[in-house]
């Protein structure tokens, strides 16, 4: 059953530009009930979190109400597609990721939606690396470490949230690139899989700080390494992979708040202001960041252009990894 949580505008805001106080004034008068922002994966998921934070604040700068409506299932692929079919009136927003618009286009054979013909992209929210793990008390306690191990006969495993995630494909990157054998064993959702690593049934997974970062303060999980091209800021004293000698190792999460295709060009204007407001409020960037979340800006001309890249980068990916789920 879909879970939904609703954010209402509480008290008078100020907004970054009269067009987008007008515009927001005839959506929250126009009748037609409140905006929906489909978060396509469960409650308590790292987009789960990220859509309520940016939600909040389109909701006050939209003055509206909004709600969040989570819609799991084929790995963000039953939410996404409904918001492709939904009516394109404003009023329905999916907060898009890398699976959901990149990754899953080469990882599902008949993905019921096109990531970039059924969608016109709202804001870029942010990225994140993640954050390669293992055990406290591993023995395996750097990346000399693991590659010296995953060298041996039997190899070492790796976790993930499933077939096809980003961390399922990060650990095949890093198994081309170090070599050895590196067994990857998927799991139904990311909790369980981090649990798996914490008590040393698998080696090792890649998988977002705002998840481990608990973990790692309280001593059950030791961070080896990040996979970005740079430093993740919620965990600025791990280095990346690339740091550490691994080159061309540059994977990153991101978010991206979507409207369906055929969304009015003016009431897209409306949303993308609302949407750039939002991310230059201080406060929102901070909670950002707290999950592991680096805030980005990126001009509207440059949203699907950057979509369709990541589309052919993660293609390649997937294809070398030999994953498919359907």
């Amino acid at each position: 059953m879909a879970l939904k949580t609703t954010i209402r505008f509480l008290g008078a805001a100020a907004l970054a530009a009269g067009a987008l106080l007008a515009g927001s004034a005839a959506m929250a008068q126009d009748g037609k009930g409140p905006v929906r922002m489909v978060v396509p994966f469960g409650a308590g998921t790292t987009t789960d979190t990220i859509g309520r934070i940016v939600g909040d604040g389109l909701a006050r700068n939209l003055q509206q109400t909004l709600v969040v409506d989570n819609r799991p299932g084929a790995g963000g692929s039953t939410g996404t597609d409904l918001v492709a079919k939904s009516p394109p009136d404003g009023r329905t927003l999916v907060m898009g990721t890398v699976g959901t618009h990149a990754i899953n286009a080469a990882l599902f054979s008949k993905l019921p939606y096109d990531p970039v013909r059924d969608f016109a992209p709202i804001a870029f929210i942010g990225y994140t690396p993640t954050l390669l793990v293992v055990a406290a008390d591993s023995p395996i306690q750097s990346l000399k470490d693991l590659a010296e191990v995953a060298a041996r006969p039997a190899g070492v495993s790796f976790a993930s949230a499933g077939n096809g995630t980003s961390g399922h494909l990060a650990g095949e990157l890093l198994a081309q690139r170090l070599g050895g054998r590196m067994l990857h064993v998927p799991y139904k959702e990311g909790a369980m899989a981090l649990t798996s690593v914490m008590s040393s049934q698998v080696d090792f997974m890649f998988y977002h700080p705002a998840a481990v970062m608990p973990q790692i303060k309280a001593g059950k999980l030791r961070a080896l390494g990040s996979s970005g091209a740079v430093r993740s800021a919620a965990a600025s004293q791990v280095p990346t992979l690339m740091e550490q000698g691994i080159a061309d190792f540059d994977l990153v999460a991101w978010f991206m708040l979507y409207a369906p295709a055929a969304t009015p060009a003016a009431t897209l204007a409306q949303l993308r202001t609302a949407g750039a407001a939002v991310l230059a409020q201080p406060e929102l960037m901070t909670r950002l960041r707290e999950q592991g979340v680096e805030p980005g800006q990126m001009r509207a001309e440059d949203l699907q252009p950057f979509n369709q890249k990541e589309l052919v980068k993660w293609a390649g990916l997937v294809k070398r990894s030999g994953a498919q789920v359907d």
